[in-house]
């Protein structure tokens, strides 16, 4: 079986988020005991990797967190706040984005700034969407599966 961590690290949002000394401590005990081959899942609001750093999207005391994390064969990272999809995989740690169900944003640096893009109403269920994740036991890997609310019709 899997551990679930859920991180909250939208408490400084005076540039990049962040952890704080509490929860790593906290972090650091809760993972200690657990075995190396224990598939973990970690939930945070703000990125865990640094994607676009210039908008916040990045947490500042993550380098942390992800040391306590690199002993093990198989982490996935889960968030949202940037509004998108995106994926990265750094050693065995795989890092997922989600769409979102309000608003889009716009893609890094496209923009002066992140926030609500504006999109034509005939294309708006197009840019949001969900993210399903399925766990299958004795395989360390989740299918994360994002969808548009409704895709674009054809002509």
């Amino acid at each position: 079986m899997g551990a679930y961590v859920g991180l909250v690290n939208v408490i400084a949002l005076e540039g990049l988020g962040r952890l704080g000394p509490e929860q790593l401590e906290w972090l650091e005990a809760d993972l200690k005991g657990r075995s190396a081959s224990t598939p973990i899942v970690v939930f945070a609001h703000i990125p865990l990797s640094s994607v676009y750093p210039e908008w916040g999207w990045g947490t500042a005391d993550s380098a942390q967190a992800l040391a306590y994390l690199k002993r093990f064969g198989s982490v996935t990272v889960l968030n949202g706040h940037i509004h998108q999809v995106m994926q990265k995989v750094e050693g065995k740690v795989a890092f997922h984005t989600a769409m979102s169900t309000a608003f889009p944003q716009p893609a890094p640096g496209s923009a002066p700034s992140p926030g609500p893009k504006k999109v034509d109403a005939g294309v708006l269920r197009t840019v949001l969407g969900i993210t399903n994740v399925h766990y299958v036991a004795k395989n360390h890997s989740l299918a994360v599966v994002d969808s548009p609310l409704v895709k674009l019709q054809a002509e």
